[in-house]
Order: structure tokens, then sequence, then C-alpha cells
């Protein structure tokens, strides 16, 4: 039987970094989620005040193996 993966869609936060923002999203995910395989991230957008970068967001896919042996 051939393997499947299952992709969610999340969003990541974090006022450091893009790359922590991916960070958080993976590591919270993993929380709840089994077998995280990869992450595609698809959007990258921040909040700004008074000129400075306040707020680094990333949209992301993560894709996990889905677990055959409850079949």
């Amino acid at each position: 039987m051939a393997n499947v993966a299952k992709v969610i869609e999340l969003v990541g936060e974090s006022p450091t970094s893009w790359q922590d923002a991916v960070d958080n999203a993976v590591r919270e995910a993993a929380r709840t989620v089994d077998n995280i395989t990869g992450v595609e991230v698809t959007n990258w957008t921040a909040s700004v005040q008074n000129g400075r970068v306040t707020e680094y967001k990333v949209d992301v896919k993560l894709a996990f193996g889905v677990d055959n042996s409850r079949r």
C-alpha cells in the first residue's frame, strides 16, 4: 500500500523573526501532530508600528504521514 501524507495549514507568529515564526508553528503543531515530515512557507507578512516591524507572521503548510496502523 502506498504511503499517504496529510497537509494542514497554520499561521506562525513571532516578535523576533520569520524563522522564529516558522519554528513556532512547527513546534506548536508537533505537540499534537505526529510524523511531521516537511513544511512549506506560502506567505510572509509582518505588522509594522512607527516604522518598525513588531510582529513577523508566516503562513505554512505542514505535511505529516498518515498512521496506517489503524486501518
